[in-house]
């Protein structure tokens, strides 16, 4: 029987998703954030960019300190400083791994770091052997490689390759790539050298709304470690969703047949606590972890979950540490979910009772969006005249052993 390769989790949510607008962390919360990410299985953390701040070679510090059960990783550019910067953070860690980059494509070596083709290959080369003066584990990533000369690209890898370098990142740095481009790209890449031992990585942001499907295609065609981030927080529009990677193997292990660590319960506890920290919620309607990933309104959906779950969830909400479904009282409820969360309340309400309580309900949740058991009982005491007082038992305990949660 084969065994499905094991794909490497590289988190970058303290580094890369921090530098985003709105989402920066103090050292003691990226301490708490690295221990859940811990928790959750990720093979590398990359916990920050030393040489930026005090603050931030603090926190790389102190997160090399405390995690030790996965790699931690610290960024610099392919420049002593920077270099000599992350190896002094790391010094505490158990796994520690640098992460050097320099640009690669015409437009960021013309336009912004004005130097030439052969500069760059020197500085790559001469950064990554740098940094392995201090660690073993050397990622060399080329910022915009994407969009650079695979002429070029290939001969600054087979640089790094023979400097010291282990893992070989190939962003999309500014997400202009496509599932077919990547594809190419990735197996262009990864046939080569393939007695050098290096994984191949990938980088993508979401500024097309690609960035997991490019992930995945770049998984497919080679690549072995994927670089993502929880709520898929990054710069401009964010990162690849490293909780989308992960269930889609999950779910999908019939297209992608691939391993990893991460323990999925803790998925949605990690989404949580990074919104708390950084005060900055997933929109409703985001895969896995929004409010809405596992919530059902419509009454022929509800219809369909009340008689099987399969029917409208392709995985189950308990499997990435939601509590159960959500079947939500709103307009396009129909009477089935009225009839059973009535049932579920204590309730013993005749067909006709029912009816009167569905229109009731509708009407209502046309003005308010949805109805919360609060209400429901009061439409129930106002339309049909029965006594709701007498409801003591826990309401939400028949939902909570179907495996269903009972509100928004």
């Amino acid at each position: 029987m084969d065994t499905a390769p094991r794909v490497r989790i590289f988190d970058t949510t303290l580094r890369d998703g921090e530098q985003a607008p709105g989402f920066s962390l103090s050292v003691d919360q990226k301490l708490l954030m690295a221990r859940q990410l811990e928790a959750l299985g990720a093979d590398v953390i990359e916990a920050g960019f030393p040489i930026a701040s005090d603050a931030d070679a603090e926190a790389v510090r102190l997160v090399a300190a405390s995690v030790r059960g996965a790699s931690v990783a610290a960024l610099a550019r392919c420049a002593p400083d920077d270099i000599d910067r992350a190896a002094w953070a790391l010094t505490p860690a158990a796994r520690p791994r640098i992460h050097v980059f320099i640009a690669t494509s015409d437009l960021h070596l013309a336009k912004k770091l004005r130097i030439s083709r052969a500069e760059c290959v020197d500085a790559a080369a001469r950064g990554v052997a740098r940094a392995r003066q201090y660690v073993d584990d050397v990622q060399f990533s080329a910022e915009d490689a994407i969009r650079s000369d695979r002429a070029f690209l290939a001969e600054v890898i087979d640089a790094v390759i023979d400097a010291g370098a282990t893992t070989i990142n190939l962003p999309d740095t500014v997400g202009y790539a496509t599932p077919d481009e990547i594809a190419g790209f990735f197996e262009h890449f990864t046939t080569r050298r393939q007695d050098s031992g290096v994984i191949y990585s990938t980088h993508c942001h979401d500024d097309l709304g690609l960035a997991v499907a490019n992930s995945l295609t770049a998984l497919a065609s080679g690549a072995r470690q994927i670089e993502c981030t929880i709520n898929g927080i990054g710069e401009r529009a964010g990162n690849a969703s490293l909780e989308e990677i992960v269930m889609a193997m999950a779910v999908r292990a019939d297209r992608l047949p691939f391993a990893n660590g991460i323990e999925t319960r803790e998925l949605y506890p990690s989404s949580r606590l990074l919104t708390q920290l950084t005060g900055e919620a997933v929109q409703a309607n985001k895969a896995i972890v929004g409010r809405n990933a596992f919530a059902h309104e419509a009454g022929i959906h509800q219809d369909g979950m009340l008689k099987d779950r399969r029917t409208y969830e392709i995985m189950r909400p308990e499997d990435v540490g939601v509590a159960g479904a959500t079947l939500v009282l709103g307009k396009h409820s129909g009477r089935h979910a009225v009839a059973r969360r009535a049932e579920q309340l204590g309730l013993a309400l005749g067909r006709r009772q029912i009816d009167t309580v569905y229109l009731a309900m509708v009407a209502r949740a046309d003005r308010v969006k949805t109805i919360d058991d609060t209400e429901l009982l009061a439409i129930v005491e106002r339309e049909c005249g029965v006594s709701v007082a007498a409801v003591t038992a826990d309401p939400y305990a028949a939902l909570t052993e179907r495996g269903y949660g009972h509100g928004v």
